[in-house]
């Protein structure tokens, strides 16, 4: 199954991530942002600089998923914020059709924890633009990110990540799967 991880910058989808690795040692990890990260460096950016606006982004997101879980046939732990719904929809429907079962996981965590993590972050101590520019980035779209609890599929695993460790939230995504 692939257990989607999804929320607002900051709101700890890595590090569940890394959690559910651990329990999970067979487990693949997929991070679409490096399908991003090649299509930034062949392909021409959209104006707003968000490589999930760019339409193979998602399809190839979608089909590097459902191929990894086809090939290997073990669970796919990829945390990615997906927080537009039309770009989760497109998605999602590659991967049912597809046949690939996915748990959708959602980090619900309130706007003023999400800035205090953001701006506690280093996430590029070799450079400090690049570090500046990505703290900016993840800070505008707190409020973006925060609303998209309200558009969220009825099947979605809704959980506090505020009001959880990261071993307790990894229990309760392994209680559902």
């Amino acid at each position: 199954m692939i257990v989607w991880i999804n929320g607002a910058f900051g709101a700890g989808k890595t590090t569940l991530a890394e959690e559910l690795g651990r329990r999970l040692p067979d487990a693949l990890s997929f991070d679409p942002e490096y399908v991003g990260y090649l299509l930034r460096k062949w392909a021409p950016l959209p104006e707003s600089g968000d490589f999930q606006d760019m339409p193979p982004w998602r399809t190839l997101t979608a089909e590097f998923a459902a191929t990894l879980h086809r090939e290997y046939g073990q669970h796919l732990i990829t945390p990615m914020t997906l927080v537009e719904t039309a770009y989760r929809e497109e998605i999602f429907k590659l991967l049912a059709a597809a046949d690939v079962p996915l748990l959708h996981v959602f980090l619900d965590v309130p706007p003023d924890e999400l800035r205090r993590r953001i701006n506690a972050q280093v996430l590029d101590p070799h450079n400090l633009q690049a570090d500046a520019d990505a703290r900016a980035f993840r800070l505008r779209n707190v409020d973006r990110c925060v609303a998209a609890r309200n558009t969220l599929p009825a099947d979605t695993l809704v959980l506090r990540g505020d009001l959880h460790t990261p071993e307790q939230l990894a229990d309760q995504v392994l209680a559902a799967l």
